[in-house]
């Protein structure tokens, strides 16, 4: 009897903001492969029983390859184990999630993909910015700088006519060169940057800066993602958001009571847009 295979998403590393399923997967796995950027905190949800390996692979260092974590997930769910494939973000996000699911429907091998929270979503949270804004951007752009570096001007110059927020997963540290093509493809020099580091640790950091400046950013400690565009830069003019530990309510936060809840309900009272 063959197992199953779960990829699931780790989001940012704050075990807080994983999902409901996947933590009851990660609880129920025989068999844990995880990603080198996985937190700490959210292995030690693992139970104790499961057998746990690190097949990470991190720029500039030798890892393990990716058709030896294909066959790892074939070999033990055909043993009759529920292996979880661990990953930072969401899996369907700059995760080879594509090539994973290949190997097993190749294979035979039934699998699950559970979604996480990813990067950007969390950078922008962390920045205090909305990734769009009904005024100035109403789509938002993922990409990879290892990608769009080797890409010809004119997908630079489509990302930049969308009038899209760019979200730059894995920017490097050439600030002048991305800052050269986002120009090159069109992209005003004052349109605004906001390099985060860590996102959804205790020790991430914000940097904000303009194309024009983007030169000069300080390195960041990685992993890091730079955001783009002209929602970003619309923000209140405290700091309040970057300094902010987001990730958790105070204890003394209030909560309706139910009753007030149901009135809210019932009379359809709605607050935003």
């Amino acid at each position: 009897m063959k197992g199953k295979v779960f990829l699931v998403g780790a989001g940012p590393g704050d075990p807080e903001l994983l999902t409901l399923k996947a933590l009851r997967v990660l609880q129920a796995a025989d068999v844990v492969l995880h990603d080198d950027l996985i937190s700490d905190r959210i292995l030690e949800l693992i139970a104790a029983t499961a057998q746990v390996r690190n097949v990470g692979k991190r720029c500039g260092r030798k890892g393990v390859q990716q058709e030896e974590i294909n066959a790892q997930m074939i070999a033990l769910a055909t043993f009759g184990l529920n292996v979880v494939r661990l990953k930072g973000g969401d899996p369907l996000i700059f995760g080879r999630a594509g090539e994973e699911m290949v190997a097993l429907r190749k294979a035979n091998v039934a699998f699950e993909v559970v979604p996480g929270v990813t990067s950007a979503l969390v950078s922008a949270a962390a920045a205090g910015v909305s990734l769009t804004q009904r005024e100035t951007s109403s789509a938002v752009v993922f990409l990879t700088n290892h990608h769009a570096s080797a890409k010809e001007p004119g997908s630079w110059a489509g990302y930049v006519s969308s009038g899209a927020t760019l979200a730059i997963y894995m920017p490097g540290f050439n600030f002048a060169q991305t800052a050269s093509q986002l120009r090159s493809a069109g992209m005003n020099a004052d349109t605004a940057c906001v390099l985060v580091s860590r996102a959804g640790y205790e020790d991430q950091r914000v940097h904000r800066t303009t194309v024009q400046n983007l030169p000069s950013a300080p390195r960041l400690q990685s992993p890091t993602l730079l955001l783009v565009g002209d929602a970003v830069g619309l923000r209140d003019t405290g700091e309040q958001h970057s300094a902010r530990n987001w990730s958790g309510l105070p204890a003394h936060a209030f909560v309706p009571p139910p009753a007030a809840l149901d009135l809210f309900v019932d009379n359809q009272i709605f607050w935003g847009d």
